[in-house]
């Protein structure tokens, strides 16, 4: 007769971690997987028992819909700024498949490339502008360039009065869910007029006062009907159609990351500017990996099992380090250091390289969005790096990395913006 021994989780002791994983940031699961030498542990935060992993082999477990759902899991400070309530994140088995074909339905090569016109188009739009400016805060551009984008390719209207406040708003959203006090307050009220605004449009369009191109996202959320036959309830819909243009705006981070790693590593720009496809696609994905973005994600054990003599208790929230994965050296060669010829031949899987979830992209939690977050930031870096030249002054460009989400402190201050006289075709 065989015993089921189980092994206790390493533990992290104290009450509740809750404010040090405030403080300390990306770096908190990293930090106690170094104290405690396992890439497994229990802890305690927001009042409930957590358990935090890391490596390809519990991403695979983690992103194992058996084991894991996604009910319940986001807390409400995350709901009610960036994901909202009843959307797609928080659904599991077939409602989930059922609703995430609705998100990939809009990512065909064909409606890439149009968002990728619009990002050519919007970015000629801001060298003529910003050819006029004394200094230009590349992230307060960004915001607004790329709410015109989404919008634009959403089928949205937006008002150019409106634009600045908008994009605030889309940004806020994203900025005020991993802080507290009033960059927290400021991501709900923004969560509340957006969900608003957007439910009046998805009540206009299904009124037939607005007609936006069917395949757009706004079309397909307001007429999506769910395994039940019924559409939407509209807040939904509202929520599900911000899933689309508040993702869009948050690239202007990565963007950002793009043009800090320019700056501090000029080398690349040469390899820009060859004009190869490879050369950029290499960049962007390196981008992705080595700066800050999305520090963790998080799913509740569907029932009961056993793992590597590990208990997972039904119910337990679990967190999976996405940041430490995409600086494991035990999967990359020198983590910390700023080489995106490592995608030369990178032969990674869908459980080692997760920036933006893992898994399958049509059946699992890995983002529906990615390939449209690649293509806009080829574009992009594409730009910067071949039309225009610009002066980079004293600012402070430090990362903060504990500031969820994160950014150079100055959002890249450009000075003295210009088209460059040898400029390489535009891919």
């Amino acid at each position: 007769m065989s015993m089921n021994l189980h092994i206790d989780i390493p533990r992290d002791e104290g009450l509740d971690h809750s404010l040090s994983l405030l403080s300390e940031g990306y770096l908190f699961i990293a930090n106690r997987r170094r104290r405690l030498q396992t890439d497994i542990f229990q802890t305690r935060l927001f009042a409930q028992n957590v358990i935090c992993m890391s490596g390809k082999d519990a991403a695979e477990l983690f992103y194992d819909p058996e084991k894991f759902e996604r009910k319940g899991v986001a807390l409400k400070r995350i709901q009610k700024t960036l994901i909202g309530q009843k959307g797609v994140q928080g659904l599991d088995g077939e409602v989930h498949k059922h609703r995430k074909q609705l998100f990939l339905s809009l990512m065909t090569p064909e409606k890439l490339q149009k968002i990728v016109a619009l990002a050519r188009s919007e970015w000629s739009d801001a060298l003529k502008e910003w050819k006029t400016m004394d200094q230009v805060i590349l992230f307060d551009e960004l915001k607004k360039m790329l709410c015109r984008i989404a919008c634009a390719w959403a089928g949205v209207p937006l008002k150019g009065t409106d634009v600045g406040k908008t994009a605030d708003d889309l940004s806020e959203m994203v900025g005020g869910f991993g802080a507290i006090g009033p960059r927290h307050w400021r991501g709900r009220a923004a969560r509340t007029r957006s969900e608003r605004w957007i439910e009046g449009v998805i009540d206009r369009i299904r009124k037939g006062e607005l007609n936006p191109p069917k395949g757009t996202a706004a079309y397909e959320m307001a007429w999506h009907r769910e395994l039940n036959g019924k559409r939407l309830e509209p807040k939904i819909a509202a929520v599900e159609l911000l899933n689309i243009l508040r993702p869009i705006v948050a690239i202007a981070t990565y963007i950002v990351f793009g043009a800090h790693a320019l700056y501090e590593h000029p080398e690349y720009l040469e390899k820009l500017r060859s004009g190869e496809g490879q050369d950029v696609e290499q960049f962007v994905q390196e981008v992705r990996r080595f700066y800050p973005f999305t520090p963790f994600v998080g799913a509740r054990v569907r029932r009961d099992f056993t793992w590597r003599q590990y208990l997972f208790k039904s119910g337990t929230l679990v967190l999976l380090d996405v940041y430490g994965m995409n600086h494991d050296p035990r999967i990359w060669d020198q983590p910390d250091e700023f080489r995106p010829e490592r995608f030369n031949d990178w032969k990674g899987g869908t459980f080692d390289w997760i920036p933006q979830g893992g898994g399958d992209r049509h059946m699992g939690h890995r983002c529906a969005g990615e390939w449209l977050t690649i293509h806009v930031m080829e574009a992009s870096l594409h730009f910067l790096a071949n039309r225009i030249d610009y002066d980079v002054p004293v600012q402070d460009l430090s990362i903060d990395f504990t500031r969820i989400p994160t950014l150079p402190k100055s959002g890249f201050v450009m000075k003295h913006v210009r088209e460059r006289e040898d400029e390489h075709d535009f891919i």
